[in-house]
């Protein structure tokens, strides 16, 4: 990489503490030194919205690439299920995805995997595909150095190849869909696609069936990444997940939009 992009990018990577340690030099300055405090004031918030957006916000590509939809003039959307495989919901999940001859995205969690290879191997023999949603899912993981998040992020890349004897499809949600600077440096260096969603049926707050398909169909287009949670860190808590899916999926076929692995998805 050319040494003028290389600096961008870690001046990218590293904004947030520079943000953060700029923040602390203003007021610092401000309250002892007697600094003005308006514009350079109004520069650190502005560098600190900034900051929390690209940390925050799934589809920011502040850090690294992300794709959150494919072509729009496609006919075709894809269902995305996190934090699986439940050995419970999954493979309700897969029986009402086979009846409506549906194809899915399985964002795993590799210790989920790990435990239960069988439903890795059933998804994949059904033509869906497995993708990485990191080893352990904690809620803090996106925070840690380079260095852990990309033995992190291999570990479940191995568990996905272990379970299924074929290569992973080399995509990878984060966690909470959150990212920062050192795991954007890991994921470059791994080598993997990032894919956040276009739509959220809010079934992580919203466990009612029905209002989780209405908020996916009103929205949905072509193109559209719709998140959708089979797994938890309670096993079946999410069993309204398949009455929902079974809603969404009438709904697609009356819109004439067909649900595809992510990797079928023209533009992803």
């Amino acid at each position: 990489m050319h040494p003028f992009k290389q600096f961008y990018w870690w001046l990218r990577w590293y904004q947030p503490r520079i943000a953060f340690l700029y923040s602390l030099l203003v007021l610092a300055g401000w309250l002892w030194l007697g600094w003005p405090l308006l514009w350079p004031g109004l520069v650190a918030l502005l560098s600190m919205a900034v900051a929390v957006d690209s940390v925050v916000r799934a589809g920011s590509g502040w850090f690294i690439a992300t794709a959150t939809h494919g072509a729009r003039d496609s006919g075709k959307v894809a269902l995305t299920f996190d934090d699986g495989p439940d050995p419970e919901v999954t493979p309700a999940l897969l029986d009402e995805l086979k009846r409506h001859g549906a194809k899915a995205t399985f964002f795993v969690i590799g210790q989920q995997l790990a435990t239960h290879p069988e439903l890795g191997q059933r998804i994949v023999a059904e033509g869906h595909l497995l993708a990485n949603h990191s080893w352990q899912h904690s809620y803090l993981q996106n925070f840690r150095l380079r260095d852990w998040q990309m033995q992190e992020i291999a570990r479940a890349e191995h568990a996905i190849e272990a379970a299924t004897g074929h290569p992973s499809s080399r995509l990878y949600r984060p966690p909470v869909g959150m990212k920062t600077g050192d795991q954007a440096r890991a994921i470059g260096a791994l080598g993997l696609k990032v894919v956040a969603w276009s739509i959220h049926s809010r079934d992580t707050v919203d466990p009612d069936p029905k209002s989780m398909a209405r908020r996916v169909l009103r929205r949905i287009r072509g193109g559209d990444v719709v998140l959708l949670h089979d797994g938890d860190r309670v096993p079946g808590k999410r069993k309204s997940c398949v009455p929902a899916v079974r809603l969404i999926l009438e709904g697609l076929k009356a819109k004439g939009l067909e649900s595809v692995a992510l990797t079928e998805l023209p533009g992803i």
